[in-house]
């Protein structure tokens, strides 16, 4: 990959990342859909660990023409257990549309790349 397309991707990334920092530190709204996914036995995922991967988490897919508005897909790996969560920044706020514990029959074994 020439250099010059390695930084644009790398920067493309960073203002993705941005938008995404910038909206939960406004406000972080957890959709409904979100929060059945979260409080299932097998997840309970708590709100702390959803800040964690918003905050340190690497964005692995891009939504831009999601209908609920641009979306992300953000990975984050911590304590022997890895999420995923899927958020959408808006101008007010940042909605956690999902969050999950990715799987190896849906993953690859780094639980980055779908099978």
């Amino acid at each position: 990959m020439p250099l010059s397309l390695a930084l644009g991707e790398n920067r493309k990334y960073q203002i993705m990342k941005q938008k995404i920092i910038s909206s939960a530190q406004k406000k972080i709204l957890f959709l409904p859909h979100a929060i059945k996914q979260m409080s299932r036995p097998d997840r309970m995922i708590s709100t702390n660990e959803i800040k964690e991967a918003i905050i340190n988490g690497e964005i692995i897919e891009e939504y831009p023409e999601d209908a609920r508005g641009e979306s992300y897909l953000v990975y984050h790996s911590q304590k022997n257990r890895t999420l995923h969560v899927v958020c959408s920044p808006k101008n007010e706020y940042l909605a956690i549309i999902t969050a999950y514990i990715p799987v190896t029959d849906q993953w690859s074994s780094d639980l980055k790349t779908r099978r």
